[in-house]
């Protein structure tokens, strides 16, 4: 089972230029549409003199999930080669920004393709790609008497228990890889009192 994806560990930069034109490139780890929604805001405000502010991001695993935008650029020159680099390094959960600085000579379509596609390119050669485990989140609940059993798994299945709540009712917060989270399942429900719930997969 494939459970991890690529990423990039934090935000950076690249430059293209052509004719006297200037494709500032930025990239960000992004994990939903509202995180993207405010970084876009931001770049506007922060170069408001750029003709335009071009962009691709792609969300989940899958990479189903994803959105180009060419910003006034003739359609297809911008965020389509944008989106063409995030599926050549196979990465997730980003978002790549190009703001263009007219320099006066107009490049022609190919010319645009190019640029945006280097642009993308430069970035992301500059960025740190790290790999991703995909995880489902639990909440457990059990009585005290099976605490020592749950604590077995745990240890055994090396699992970090998160916001532990030891009393007659016992509480706590874990994490599971994607493809152990099959057989680790099994194990915790053969357990008499405890009782799971799904929080959040990522």
């Amino acid at each position: 089972m494939n459970d991890t994806f690529f990423t990039i560990s934090g935000s950076s930069e690249g430059i293209f230029k052509d004719k006297g034109s200037k494709f500032y490139s930025f990239a960000f780890p992004v994990s939903n549409e509202e995180e993207i929604k405010i970084i876009i805001e931001n770049l506007k405000k922060q170069h408001h003199a750029a003709r335009h502010h071009c962009y691709a991001y792609i969300l989940g695993a899958d990479k189903t999930d994803f959105r180009i935008h060419d910003d006034g650029e003739p359609s297809g020159t911008a965020g389509k080669p944008i989106h063409g680099q995030l599926l050549s390094f196979n990465l997730t959960n980003i978002l790549i920004v190009v703001v263009r600085y007219f320099g006066g000579t107009l490049l022609g379509t190919s010319g645009l393709i190019n640029a945006y596609k280097q642009a993308a390119k430069d970035v992301l050669e500059k960025s740190e790609i790290i790999e991703n485990i995909i995880e489902n989140s639990y909440h457990l609940e059990f009585e005290y008497i099976d605490m020592n059993n749950v604590m077995k798994i745990l240890k055994e299945e090396k699992l970090n228990q998160l916001n532990p709540i030891f009393n007659l009712k016992c509480e706590l917060d874990l994490s599971i890889r994607l493809r152990d989270t099959e057989r680790i399942l099994g194990r915790l429900n053969n357990i008499g009192s405890l009782h799971l719930n799904l929080t959040t997969g990522k």
